[in-house]
């Protein structure tokens, strides 16, 4: 899953080149998530996107990570209308960063604020939040956007603890779903994992008390809650091909 996905131009954020940047006063278009159907989640928002969202866990080269599903086909999201307006009431923090994004030295820990200067939003006159402030230091928007980097990062972090253990433990399982519409049109939900309640609750008294001790069993539980949405999935696509 692309760290990059939205970023047509990430370069990192130079104070001497974007110091007359601003954010325009205008509702965000959220076109620039428009053609994605899934993206990564923390284990923090678990229990809110459960309510609106299917989390899976998918498999990646370098490890598994939590994700949101927005959509059963390729390079659509179920939740971007055309005008750019995002239909649902939670939007997760991998969408509603943009357009900043982290780069992190791998060594150092170290993290370097970049942006996509190629999101429409940027303006550099006329009404908007600017990035620095007239002694070219942060503005309290950027300030807030680091911020929200950071706590970003610390939670992905502590996301990984969370998947790893699962894994260890052995219970993640294949996803083997298909999605039927009304006008015949099938669609296969393959490639994705999911936890199987029936290896936790024949887990040993000791792991199973460790899961809920740090917080985990709840969010393994709203994953498996979530599941219930892919059917809100299979309803928006059918709306969307209806009209």
């Amino acid at each position: 899953m692309p760290e990059m996905i939205f970023y047509s131009k990430p370069v990192v954020l130079n104070k001497g080149i974007h110091k007359n940047l601003k954010i325009a006063n205008r509702p965000i278009h959220y076109g620039f998530a428009a053609q994605t159907n899934s993206v990564m989640l923390t284990g923090g928002e678990f229990i809110e996107s459960a309510k609106e969202y299917p989390v899976v866990f998918v498999r990646t080269a370098e490890r598994i990570v939590p994700a949101v599903l927005l959509g059963l086909r390729e390079a659509e999201n179920l939740f971007v209308d055309p005008d750019g307006r995002w239909e649902s009431r939670y939007i997760p923090a991998f969408v509603r960063r943009y357009p900043f994004v982290p780069s992190v030295d791998a060594e150092s820990d170290a993290m370097t604020v970049c942006i996509d200067e190629s999101f429409p939003g940027f303006v550099t006159s006329g009404e908007g939040a600017p990035l620095f402030d007239d002694q070219e230091e942060p503005s309290l928007l950027l300030q807030n956007a680091i911020q929200f980097l950071l706590t970003f990062q610390e939670q992905i972090a502590r996301t990984d603890i969370f998947v790893n253990r699962l894994d260890e433990l052995g219970l993640f399982v294949e996803l083997s779903a298909r999605a039927d519409l009304v006008n015949g049109q099938q669609y296969a939900m393959k490639g994705f994992l999911v936890v199987d309640e029936q290896k936790i609750l024949g887990l040993d008294t000791v792991k199973a008390m460790e899961l809920f001790r740090c917080g985990e069993l709840g969010w393994i539980y709203a994953h498996l809650f979530s599941l219930s949405n892919m059917g809100r999935l299979v309803d928006l696509l059918a709306r969307r091909t209806a009209r």
